[in-house]
């Protein structure tokens, strides 16, 4: 049954049986279900964690495919992402996709195409999914990554979103956030202020004080569907269940 699902997962991801070469801002990433579907990192990023669960290893071209389209949503210009909009913040952060020449969910209306700075939650994506194919801490992407996240760690906000958009996908940030950390496997995370983190007890009190009375949880922001307590829920449950060390 796990093969056969993996199977499923590998059909979607773009690469040259879908018609796209290494050269395509599309090569390698994955996307909602159908042909059409242009891939972004939040999809991807999900698409590795359910191959990594599944006992595929991290020598299957899947991987290395994978890898080529997480480098090309960094704000990080070098060999792994040759874009133009790459240079602009150069700050190691992650944009929503690289794909159609980049597109961002940091605003709305133009600034999809055109503010591509980066942001929590699709960095820590990029961090996990990097760790996932491979890429050790010394490695310059993976060390630009952690930079940015060191100068902007914080659970009061989805980092690095406008003021006014900083609790939007909130508790996405949340999970994520703790699957990059654990993937990590360090205990305690220091910004760059020098100061030392233990950040599962950041993450549980950040949810302790946003808990329901009724045992929920909910976005007031109501983006990305973070209005639906049974989603929102979820995404608390899952990194709670992170916070326990090992």
């Amino acid at each position: 049954m796990i093969g056969n699902a993996v199977k499923y997962l590998k059909d979607y991801q773009w690469d040259e049986a879908r018609g796209k070469k290494d050269d395509s801002d599309y090569y390698g990433g994955a996307g909602y279900a159908g042909d059409k579907s242009r891939p972004d990192l939040s999809n991807t990023a999900f698409f590795l964690e359910a191959l990594k669960e599944a006992g595929v290893s991290r020598d299957d071209p899947s991987f290395r495919k994978a890898l080529r389209f997480v480098g090309r949503c960094q704000n990080f210009k070098s060999e792994f992402n040759t874009a133009a909009w790459a240079e602009k913040a150069n700050d190691g952060s992650f944009i929503y996709t690289g794909a159609n020449g980049g597109e961002n969910r940091r605003t709305d209306g133009d600034g999809v195409k055109t503010d591509l700075n980066g942001y929590g939650s699709m960095t820590y994506a990029g961090v996990k999914s990097m760790i996932y194919c491979g890429v050790g801490k010394d490695d310059p992407r993976m060390k630009k990554a952690l930079e940015w996240i060191s100068k902007n760690y914080t659970l009061d906000a989805n980092p690095g979103m406008p003021p006014e958009n900083n609790q939007r996908g909130l508790y996405y940030y949340y999970h994520t956030f703790a699957k990059c950390m654990d993937a990590l496997g360090e205990d305690t995370f220091t910004d760059a202020k020098g100061v030392k983190h233990d950040w599962r007890a950041d993450l549980v009190a950040a949810l302790a004080k946003r808990q329901r009375p009724d045992g929920s949880w909910v976005n007031e922001t109501d983006r990305w569907m973070e209005g639906d307590p049974n989603l929102v829920t979820g995404y608390a449950l899952m990194a709670l269940s992170y916070c326990k060390k090992k």
